[in-house]
C-alpha cells in the first residue's frame, strides 16, 4: 500500500495518518482543473482541515461523541494537475487502497473527482450505489462546454455507466440556470429532486420529515443499497458559503444541511465527499467552517450508528 502523508497537527481535527486502529479516514483531492467559473477548489482540502481545528476535541453536540480516536488523515493525494483524465486515472488506484481499508471522507477539489470515486466504490462493492447529492447545480450536462467531461457532467456519466441506482439518486438544493432536460434528468431516470425553492423555510426535523421519509422509502423499496453522499458546498446560499467557484443565490441554510445529515445518519453510508470549497473567495472562513462541520457531522453520525461496521 502507498505510504500516505503524516500530517500531525495539520490534519483534519489534528489527526495524524490513518493506521490499523483508525477505521475512518479523510483524504484531500486537491484538483480544480474542471471548474467553469472561478478556480481555487484545489485549495479546499487545506482550508477545511484548518477550519476543523476550531472544533477542539471534536465532541459533537448532537451525537455526543468525538471521531478523533477512530480517525486518520491521509493527506492530499498526489495527482497530476493539468489533465482531467490523467487525474482520474491517478486518483482511482489511490482511492482503491484507502476504500479497501477505511470508511472515507474525501475533501475536494471540484466535483469532477466524484466520478472516479464512484467507479471505485462500484468496483469494490460489486453493485451500484444510492447517492444523496447536495448541490445548486444538477451536474447532468452531456458535455462540459464542448469537452466530453467535467465537474458538471458526473451525474450524467455515473448514470450512463451504471454506477448508481437511478431510482435511489436524490438531489437536494438544485436551483441554477439550465435547460429543463438537464434540470429534470435525474427525475426522468426515476430519481427524486428536492429543489432549493421547494425547501424554503424548512429547517427542523419535523419540517423536513416528508423529505427524509421520501429518501428512506425510496431506499427501502430498492433493498437499501449502499449510500454515497456527495456534498457540493454551493448547495448553501452564498450568505453561508461565499467561497465557492459558482455561487447561486437562493440556496440552503447550514441548518437545513445539518438537519438532513443528522437525521439520516443511520443510513447505510459507505463514504462521502465535500467539494467546491474555494478559499480565495471566502469571507471570514465561513465556507470552510461549514464544510468542516458537515464532514465532522457525517463522521460522528457514522461512528454513532455503525461503531462495529466502519468499513465499506
Amino acid at each position: 500500500m502507498t505510504a500516505f502523508a503524516f500530517l500531525s497537527d495539520s490534519g483534519f481535527l489534528k489527526c495524524g495518518a490513518p493506521g490499523a486502529t483508525t477505521p475512518y479516514a479523510v483524504a484531500g483531492v486537491a484538483w480544480d482543473g474542471s471548474t467553469t467559473n472561478r478556480s481555487g477548489a484545489r485549495m479546499g482540502p487545506r482550508a477545511i482541515r484548518s477550519a476543523s481545528h476550531m472544533l477542539c476535541d471534536g465532541t459533537h453536540p448532537h451525537f455526543d461523541l468525538s471521531p478523533v480516536e477512530a480517525l486518520g488523515d491521509a493527506g492530499d493525494l498526489p495527482l497530476p494537475n493539468t489533465s482531467l483524465e490523467g487525474m482520474r486515472a491517478a486518483l482511482q488506484p489511490l482511492a482503491a487502497q484507502l476504500i479497501a481499508r477505511y470508511h472515507m471522507a474525501w475533501l475536494g477539489g471540484d466535483h469532477s473527482i466524484t466520478l472516479p470515486l464512484l467507479r471505485e466504490y462500484r468496483k469494490q462493492l460489486g453493485r451500484p450505489l444510492a447517492v444523496i447529492h447536495f448541490d445548486a447545480h444538477c451536474d447532468t450536462w452531456v458535455d462540459h462546454f464542448g469537452e466530453p467531461s467535467g465537474h458538471g457532467t458526473w451525474v450524467y456519466e455515473a448514470m450512463q455507466e451504471g454506477l448508481v441506482v437511478d431510482a435511489c439518486f436524490t438531489q437536494i438544493g438544485i436551483r441554477s440556470a439550465g435547460e429543463r432536460e438537464a434540470r429534470e434528468y435525474v427525475a426522468t431516470r426515476g430519481g427524486q429532486i428536492f429543489t432549493a425553492r421547494a425547501l424554503r423555510g424548512l429547517e427542523s426535523p419535523a419540517q423536513l420529515a416528508p423529505v427524509l421519509q421520501a429518501i428512506r422509502q425510496r431506499l427501502a423499496e430498492h433493498g437499501n443499497p449502499p449510500v454515497y453522499l456527495s456534498l457540493d458546498i454551493d448547495c448553501l446560499d452564498p450568505a453561508f458559503a461565499p467561497g465557492t467557484g459558482t455561487p447561486e443565490p437562493g440556496g440552503l441554510s447550514s441548518n437545513q444541511v445539518l438537519t438532513i445529515l443528522e437525521e439520516l445518519a443511520d443510513l447505510p453510508f459507505v463514504g462521502m465527499d465535500c467539494v467546491e470549497v474555494a478559499p480565495p473567495y471566502d469571507h471570514a472562513e465561513l465556507t470552510s467552517q461549514a464544510a468542516a462541520h458537515f464532514v465532522w457531522t457525517y463522521l460522528c453520525g457514522r461512528l454513532a450508528h455503525r461503531p462495529s461496521q466502519p468499513l465499506v
